[in-house]
């Protein structure tokens, strides 16, 4: 009997924003294979369950995406019933298609339950809102770091006109920086880092381009965190922290 693996979306820190779906799921998981950006107090809520760290922080990977990708399929095909604990949203930035494909490939049922996402979800609730009538009418969610040295064409998002929301890029924050001012956008363009997602740790620092890594080092902030840069930034000044 081949078991079923769920990938759940944990949402972006706070637990009471992790959906319900996803929540009853993870009550009644047999084992639960979590990530580091989940929130361990989520965990409370499966005590019978077998868990299983994976976590993977910079520089500090517990197992690979492919030994994570075998732990999927070999519980599946125990016929357990497993929770895959992504922190976010499973398919943005999180290898979740990675993780269901493997597990299609090896006949065993998977269900993604989508997350909400830190990329909107962090910035909106510290008053700044990523699309604005107005000011932005659109939004560029990107990676700060690419896959086996691949690269973000950084000059051409400088020239879009949206917002960027940059994901995993604050030991890269003085690259992007000048490669943006360099493809075209200003150094006063308003800019903010958000650490720690919508915990009770989390910070928001306001900067603009041409200061934001002087900004994240004189500040002390550390991932997790997520870089926003464009004029809705300075939305934050009239709407102020909204979580």
């Amino acid at each position: 009997m081949k078991g079923h693996v769920y990938l759940v979306g944990a949402g972006p820190g706070d637990t009471g924003l992790m959906t319900v779906k996803g929540l009853e799921l993870l009550r009644s998981a047999e084992v639960v294979v979590y990530d580091a950006l989940a929130s361990h107090s989520l965990l409370d809520e499966c005590p019978d369950a077998e868990l299983v760290d994976v976590g993977k922080r910079s520089c500090n990977h517990k197992k690979t995406q492919a030994e994570i990708n075998e732990i999927l399929v070999e519980y599946g095909r125990q016929g357990k019933r497993v929770v895959r604990l992504k922190g976010g949203d499973p398919f943005l930035f999180g290898r979740g298609a990675e993780e269901a494909l493997a597990l299609r490939e090896a006949g065993i049922e998977v269900t993604v339950v989508p997350g909400v996402s830190s990329s909107i979800s962090v910035p909106e609730t510290c008053g700044i809102p990523v699309t604005r009538r107005g000011v932005a009418s659109s939004v560029t969610i990107v990676t700060g770091h690419s896959m086996d040295g691949g690269e973000v064409d950084w000059k051409a998002l400088a020239k879009t006109g949206s917002t960027l929301v940059i994901l995993m890029g604050m030991s890269n924050a003085g690259w992007i920086s000048a490669e943006l001012i360099e493809g075209g956008l200003s150094a006063d363009t308003p800019a903010a880092i958000l650490t720690d997602g919508t915990r009770d740790t989390g910070r928001a620092e306001t900067a603009t381009l041409g200061t934001l890594e002087s900004t994240i080092l004189e500040k002390g902030l550390e991932a997790p965190g997520i870089m926003v840069i464009g004029d809705v930034v300075k939305e934050r000044d009239r709407l102020g922290d909204l979580g």
